[in-house]
């Protein structure tokens, strides 16, 4: 059994996102399988540099570079989205995998939660 959750609100100004990467890393912890879908104004998250200071909040991204070690199995992009806010994949994480978010990639995680 494996499950995808979904984030796609912008890093920062709410927390809906946050609690869903709190509860990514505590299903990893528990050896649970999980990966995160980052889409829409979700996949900013992803962004390289992130430089949060003025909204007064720390950066996202060192959370993120933490989720293999947490046992986070993927950190996955939808390339659609990615390409609406001009992020190339120079611009994103090194571990991001960019996909296209149909059906398919849904139908191969046993469950799914959306952040918000």
């Amino acid at each position: 059994m494996s499950t995808l959750i979904v984030i796609d609100q912008p890093p920062y100004g709410g927390w809906a996102g946050r609690e869903a990467l709190d509860m990514a890393f505590s299903l990893a912890a528990f050896d649970q399988p999980v990966s995160l879908l980052f889409c829409g104004a979700g996949v900013n998250w992803l962004r390289k540099g992130q430089e949060p200071g003025t909204v007064r909040q720390k950066s996202v991204e060192k959370n993120l570079a933490a989720a293999p070690i947490f046992g986070v199995e993927a950190l996955l992009a939808d390339s659609d989205d990615c390409n609406r806010y001009g992020l190339e994949p120079g611009h994103l994480l090194d571990s991001v995998t960019l996909v296209r978010t149909d059906p398919q990639l849904f139908a191969g995680y046993s469950h799914t939660a959306f952040a918000g």
